[in-house]
C-alpha cells in the first residue's frame, strides 16, 4: 500500500471509537506529531498519521490494546513500519516492540504527556492552552493524584530516550496541541 492518508486514518479512527475524549486524545497526539515532525526536520503526514491511529483499538478492545490495531492496519494492508511504530507506543505496558526510530520515540514520550497537559489546562480557570505554562505542568507533575493515569515513569523512560530535557518536551507538546486548540476544546471556550 502506498502511504496511508490523513483521511483514511481518521475513517478508521471514527470507525472503532466513539468516545470523543479518545477522539480529542487521538487528535492531540496527532498535531503533537506533526509539531514533532516539522521541528526535526521529517515528514510531517507520516508522522501525523502514525499519531492518529495509535489508540484506534482501545475503546473497543482495552485488553487487546496495540494488538488489534496491529490487525486492523494489517487488514488495511498498511506499511510495516507504520504498524510497528504503532505497536512501539505501548513498549512495556502492553507490546514487547521496542520503540526504535526517533518517530516512534517521541510517539512513545508524547502519547501519556498529552492527557497530563490536558488535565492541567481543564484546572485552570481559563480552560486554555493558551496560557498554560510549563512550569505549571511541572507543577501538577510532582503530585501523583493528578491525572493519575498519565504515567509519569513511561513519559520519562520516553524523554531519556529522546535524550531531551522534561521542560523541553513539556513545550512542544503544549506547542503542538495550541494548533488544534479550538477541536480539543482547550481555546477558552469552556471557561
Amino acid at each position: 500500500m502506498e502511504a496511508p492518508t490523513r483521511e483514511q486514518a481518521l475513517a478508521l479512527l471514527t470507525e472503532y471509537n466513539r468516545n470523543d475524549r479518545l477522539i480529542k486524545h487521538a487528535l492531540a497526539v496527532e498535531a503533537v506529531m506533526r509539531h514533532m515532525a516539522r521541528k526535526r526536520g521529517h515528514d510531517e503526514e507520516k508522522w501525523g498519521v502514525i499519531g492518529l491511529v495509535h489508540d484506534l483499538d482501545y475503546e473497543q478492545y482495552p485488553e487487546e490494546h496495540c494488538y488489534r490495531t496491529e490487525q486492523i492496519l494489517r487488514e488495511h494492508d498498511w506499511p510495516d513500519d507504520y504498524v510497528h511504530a504503532v505497536m512501539s507506543h505501548g513498549w512495556g505496558l502492553c507490546t514487547d516492540v521496542e520503540p526504535q526510530h526517533e518517530m516512534e520515540n517521541v510517539l512513545y514520550a508524547i502519547d501519556e504527556l498529552t492527557g497530563l497537559i490536558i488535565a492541567v489546562a481543564l484546572v485552570r480557570p481559563s480552560k486554555s492552552l493558551d496560557d498554560l505554562k510549563v512550569k505549571s505542568v511541572t507543577k501538577k507533575w510532582k503530585d501523583k493524584s493528578f491525572a493519575a493515569g498519565a504515567d509519569r515513569d513511561v513519559i520519562q523512560r520516553g524523554i531519556d530516550r529522546l535524550g531531551v530535557e522534561r521542560s523541553e518536551l513539556i513545550a512542544d507538546v503544549i506547542e503542538g496541541m495550541k494548533t488544534i486548540a479550538a477541536d480539543l476544546e482547550l481555546d477558552g471556550s469552556l471557561a
